[in-house]
Order: structure tokens, then C-alpha cells, then sequence
């Protein structure tokens, strides 16, 4: 995976991300469903077609889920940009196309061994508002060991909402070729003005399996998080499936 070792001459770039933060919301009724912890680096001139799927379990919520669509592209050692559809549905009703969005992922450098970059989304609501969404994206990779922190700020284009925080973590290992092992955590954080209140958040374990002979490699990522929180108030959990192409 090429990437690039050059480090930013300053912090400057990590301000303006917390920066772009303050401007750019989760509003998901279950944080993580049909998402991911994104890590920092780039695959350059790599295609990537991935499916993530998200279904709640138990409470009031169950049987929800959402499905998201993406194909992405790395355009050189900096820089990757996506096409995504987004797509729900609840007992009984038929799925609905959502939004469709572009993003983009500036790799920014590395910063103490850490790999820092910047992602954008901007999200044309189809049966919503739309919305602007900015994460700022950690990883660090040391043996087999990968780890990954994505701080979330999201703001629906209506004039007084407010921008809503929300974190994306996750820690796995190899344990055999082809095979990583660890525990993902999706949750809010409240606003600028009511930070950390509680909130909903789900923790769970994760398996990544990567499978050679589709191109270069079909990888299954499954798992079960279960809800904490205010989370605990409509459902038990949610159960995750991403499948992920590269090309």
C-alpha cells in the first residue's frame, strides 16, 4: 500500500481539521449502523466497492436497518474520493434510497507515529435534508496490532441545528493470515453546547476475514455491538456485515 512518510511542517493542518469540526452531524438514531471506523492511510490508483450492512436487534428499534453502497478511489498517495448511496428500512415497509453523497479523504501525514488525515462528506437527502459531515481520522498500525479513532461533527443544512459529535473507535489483531480479531465502539457526544451527555453508544466484538482470488482480495468484516446508554432505551444491540472489494 503506498502511502506517504512526509510530516506535516506544523500542527497547522490537524487545527484546521478540529477547525473544520466547529463548521461541519451524527443525527443517527443508532450510531455506527451501516458505518465504519475509517483508518488514515491510502491506497493509491486502488479501487474499492464495498457494501456495509446494519441491522438493530430486540427493543423497539428491531428489525431496522440501513444498507450503504460505496465506490471509492484512490487518486494518488493523499488522496481518496467515493460515490455513496444510502439506504433504510423497518418492518414492514419497503427500503428506501435515503441520500446519495460524495466524501473525500486527505491523508494529512504523520504525527508521532500516527497516521492523521481529514474526511468530508456532503450528503443530498432524499427523503431529509441534506447534510455536511467532517471527521478528523487517527490510526496507528504497530505489528500486527491496528488501531483507529475518527472524531464526528455533523450538521443537517437547516438553519438553527445544531452541529451533533460522535466518535468512531476500534482495536483488532492479526491472530492468523487473512484473520484480525478486536472490538469496534460507535457513540455520540452531544453538541458545542451540551457536550457528552448520555447518549447513545454500542460496543462490540469485530472479525475481518480477507479472502484472495477477487481481484486484490474480497474482505468480510462482521460483528455484534451491544447497546449502552440511552442506546439501551429502544434496542439490545446491532449486528454489522461490510464486504469490501479491492480492485
Amino acid at each position: 500500500m503506498p502511502q506517504s512518510t512526509r510530516r506535516p511542517t506544523s500542527l497547522a493542518a490537524v487545527a484546521l481539521a478540529f477547525s473544520a469540526l466547529a463548521l461541519a452531524a451524527p443525527a443517527h438514531a443508532a450510531p455506527g449502523l451501516g458505518g465504519e471506523v475509517y483508518g488514515a492511510q491510502i491506497s493509491e490508483h486502488e479501487l474499492e466497492l464495498e457494501a456495509r450492512y446494519g441491522q438493530l436487534n430486540g427493543g423497539t428499534d428491531g428489525g431496522k436497518d440501513k444498507l450503504r453502497l460505496e465506490a471509492a478511489y484512490g487518486v494518488n498517495s493523499r488522496l481518496e474520493l467515493a460515490m455513496v448511496g444510502k439506504f433504510a428500512k423497518s418492518p414492514g415497509s419497503s427500503r428506501q434510497t435515503e441520500a446519495v453523497s460524495v466524501e473525500a479523504i486527505y491523508r494529512l501525514g504523520q504525527i508521532g507515529g500516527i497516521d492523521v488525515a481529514a474526511y468530508g462528506e456532503y450528503e443530498v437527502g432524499l427523503q431529509g435534508s441534506d447534510a455536511a459531515e467532517v471527521k478528523l481520522l487517527l490510526q496507528r498500525k504497530q505489528g500486527p496490532w491496528d488501531f483507529r479513532f475518527n472524531l464526528v461533527a455533523e450538521k443537517r443544512m437547516i438553519v438553527g441545528a445544531p452541529v451533533e459529535l460522535a466518535y468512531a473507535t476500534s482495536a483488532d489483531v492479526e491472530v492468523a493470515s487473512g484473520v484480525r480479531l478486536g472490538l469496534a465502539a460507535f457513540g455520540e457526544l452531544g453538541t458545542f453546547r451540551r457536550f457528552a451527555p448520555r447518549a447513545e453508544h454500542f460496543i462490540g466484538p469485530v472479525a475481518k476475514f480477507k479472502i484472495k482470488g477477487i481481484g486484490e482480495g474480497l474482505q468480510v468484516k462482521t460483528g455484534y455491538l451491544f447497546a449502552a446508554g440511552k442506546a439501551l432505551n429502544s434496542t439490545s444491540g446491532q449486528f454489522r456485515l461490510n464486504l469490501e472489494i479491492e480492485l
